[in-house]
């Protein structure tokens, strides 16, 4: 089993699908959104059948607030955005996730949300890499 998997864990495929892992967290598997729009990660607690927050318990919600606030603020420090937009929608694809998106005054759709803007811009191979060891290192 690889570090930091859970059994009987499996990760979403459409998650799976228009993100990139980046690193494994205390709870989470921490991933890129393939969107070079914005700077986005996605936080996947690693709890199957998981779909709120609310049905993790009390030690895993309090460590999901841990590690979002981390990455919220790695993201702040190496963006230097404006603002930090953080969200657990889940209507679409219903596994619990938490996004964590810079935001910049005069960025693409500002000040609306990043749902259902344009279409997706996915990274070149080299620019994923650098932003990723980018927040690696902020963390």
């Amino acid at each position: 089993m690889l570090p930091g998997l859970k059994a009987g864990f499996t990760l979403d495929a459409r998650l799976e699908a228009d993100s990139e892992q980046l690193m494994w967290l205390g709870l989470c598997e921490l991933r890129v959104m393939n969107d070079r729009r914005w700077p986005w990660l996605i936080l996947v607690p690693q709890r199957p059948g998981v779909e709120e927050i609310h049905d993790m318990t009390p030690l895993d919600q309090a460590m999901l607030t841990f590690e979002t606030n981390m990455v919220a603020q790695a993201l702040k420090r190496t963006t230097g955005c404006t603002k930090i937009n953080t969200g657990a929608l889940g209507n679409i694809v219903r596994q619990l996730h938490v996004h964590v998106i810079a935001r910049s005054e005069g960025d693409s759709g500002w000040p609306g949300p990043v749902w259902g803007h344009g279409m997706r811009e996915p990274y070149q191979k080299s620019d994923m890499r650098r932003f990723a060891q980018t927040i690696k290192a902020a963390l």
